[in-house]
Parts: structure tokens; C-alpha cells; sequence
């Protein structure tokens, strides 16, 4: 499993950080998302596509496989 966030999509609403402050926060200069876990425990999966599912900006992807060319 592999996530990843676009900044770009990102409108610092904070729906990642309140849904899992172990894989997300927001930076203080700006709002936007920080992704402290780029793989973290796949037990988070229920947490994770809650977080991407109430991103209002569609800016976080979870990849249930390892993305090409990335460490499994």
C-alpha cells in the first residue's frame, strides 16, 4: 500500500490531519497537507480511504499496490 498527496489539490481544510494525525499533518506556513507516512501499517486502510474519501479537494490517493518503481 502507498499513498500519496497532491499539494496542488490540497485547500488546507484539515479533514486528513482530524482523520489520521499519524499519517498526515498540515504545514504550518501554509495549511497544506504534509504526508508523514508515504507507507504506513496497511491496518490504517479504513482510516486512509476515509481521509481521501472527506478531502474536499481530492488531494490524497491511496494505492492499494506498490506504485512502479517504488520500494514494496
Amino acid at each position: 500500500m502507498h499513498v500519496t498527496v497532491d499539494q496542488d489539490r490540497c485547500c488546507s481544510s484539515g479533514q486528513c490531519v482530524l482523520t489520521l494525525p499519524a499519517v498526515f499533518d498540515q504545514s504550518e506556513e501554509d495549511g497544506l497537507v504534509l504526508l508523514l507516512q508515504d507507507r504506513p501499517d496497511p491496518a490504517l486502510l479504513p482510516g486512509l480511504q476515509t481521509a481521501a474519501a472527506l478531502c474536499p479537494g481530492g488531494a490524497i490517493t491511496v494505492h492499494a499496490a506498490p506504485v512502479e518503481g517504488s520500494r514494496a
